[in-house]
């Protein structure tokens, strides 16, 4: 059985995209170290080089100014949403002052980089991955397109 729970999340999207069981995309994904695989392995490495040392005990002591950066802080916040749920704004903010004492900005990040939705006041996850220009590709991390797909789905 799979133990790497990020691995489990890939498969887990892929059984989402193609419909088949379990067994059968981790199968096609561990078979041979799939381009997929390696492409996958290469975004996690990444995503914890950026975000690796910005975290200590679940905060974070400055919201990073390099956008890509920022971005991989953004995608390791947003897993502390319940994929689906709604919140209320005073619930975002509980769960954003876990993380840093600039809650609003991160409130107004995570609607920006289009993790959360917002409306009549009330915040959800995205229903699905945003889709990026190409031109934004350059500022967002590979573990978004690895990752985010299967967290939304609340496969990940």
């Amino acid at each position: 059985m799979t133990r790497d729970s990020d691995f489990k999340s890939v498969v887990r999207a892929r059984m989402a995209e193609t419909g088949e069981g379990y067994a059968a995309a981790r199968a096609t994904l561990e078979q041979t170290r799939s381009p997929h695989r390696e492409a996958y392995d290469a975004a996690r490495a990444e995503q914890e080089r950026l975000v690796g040392r910005l975290f200590a005990d679940g905060r974070i002591a400055r919201v990073p100014a390099r956008r890509k950066v920022r971005a991989a802080v953004l995608l390791e916040v947003v897993r502390r949403f319940e994929p689906g749920r709604v919140y209320s704004e005073r619930e975002v903010n509980d769960v954003l002052l876990g993380v840093h004492e600039d809650f609003a900005y991160l409130r107004r990040e995570l609607v920006n980089y289009r993790y959360l939705e917002r409306e009549d006041g009330r915040y959800r996850t995205a229903a699905r991955a945003p889709e990026r220009a190409p031109v934004e590709h350059q500022e967002i991390p590979a573990w978004e397109a690895h990752w985010l797909p299967g967290f939304l789905a609340g496969t990940g």
